[in-house]
């Protein structure tokens, strides 16, 4: 049975002894999508049925993000370092995207969510952008949850690309290195214009981060679960959420 909020429930009059009991809501929540292949692999199904299923995942995921009222969902699509598993398991990836959004756009559009992507989108194949390039036009227009799929991302690289516009911004007299503080840089990185995560979750009961989101997730809360990705659903979000809100962030102060 899934924990009840009376925040969440969007069709109860909310009442001030509900806002004081309800939890803190994320604005931002990241989530590192972990555990397809162990899952396959448990039920000695081919890799490609894991990541399969957790397509259908994440579809549901963004529904109860939405309902939550979260205002953006990153998820951690495919990572520079993904390039180097079996080629036919890069070539199924590279079709998810078209497969997911042929299925799913209509209720994407029906709750409001606007798709965005970060990472280095040109050397993707076609068809991978050809579909995202079609979804984030047809969801351009909608103001909900902002669904940002990390693709083709790896953060030592986004943060080198940073560095590396800097240093040619400078050179062109764009900008000087007096100017260059947190705030400046972080507009260099694809993340330019949205908010650090506050909350990141890791499936599959792995503890690490695997250059996702190194600058972003400076003062993030982590919350690690052992459930894997084909396994996901509302329930254990709302656990990820109930463990949010028992956090006191004090970016590094007291």
């Amino acid at each position: 049975m899934s924990m009840k909020f009376p925040f969440f429930n969007k069709k109860k009059k909310v009442t001030e002894e509900d806002e004081r009991d309800a939890p803190r809501v994320p604005d931002h929540v990241a989530i590192i999508m972990d555990g397809n292949g162990r899952w396959a692999e448990q039920r000695e199904l081919p890799r490609n049925a894991g990541h399969k299923e957790g397509m259908d995942v994440v579809k549901d995921t963004v529904i109860s993000a939405s309902n939550l009222n979260i205002k953006t969902l990153t998820l951690y699509a495919f990572s520079t370092e993904n390039w180097k598993r079996p080629k036919s398991e890069v070539d199924f990836l590279m079709k998810l995207p078209k497969v997911f959004l042929n299925t799913y756009l209509p209720e994407i559009m029906e709750n409001n969510v606007k798709i965005e992507t970060i990472g280095e989108f040109s050397s993707l194949p076609l068809i991978t952008r050809e579909a995202i390039q079609y979804a984030k036009e047809k969801t351009k227009q909608n103001d909900g949850l902002l669904l940002n799929f990390a693709l083709n991302y790896g953060s030592r690289f986004e943060i080198m690309q940073a560095i590396k516009q800097i240093i040619t911004d400078i050179d062109d007299d764009k900008t000087t290195i007096d100017k260059l503080d947190e705030h400046t840089f972080s507009e260099y990185l694809y993340t330019n214009g949205l908010s650090d995560p506050d909350l990141l979750i890791r499936t599959s009961g792995e503890q690490r981060l695997s250059n996702f989101l190194l600058w972003q997730l400076a003062y993030t809360e982590f919350w690690f679960t052992d459930v894997l990705w084909p396994d996901f659903n509302e329930e254990v979000l709302l656990e990820a959420l109930e463990a949010y809100k028992q956090r006191k962030r004090r970016y590094g102060g007291i």
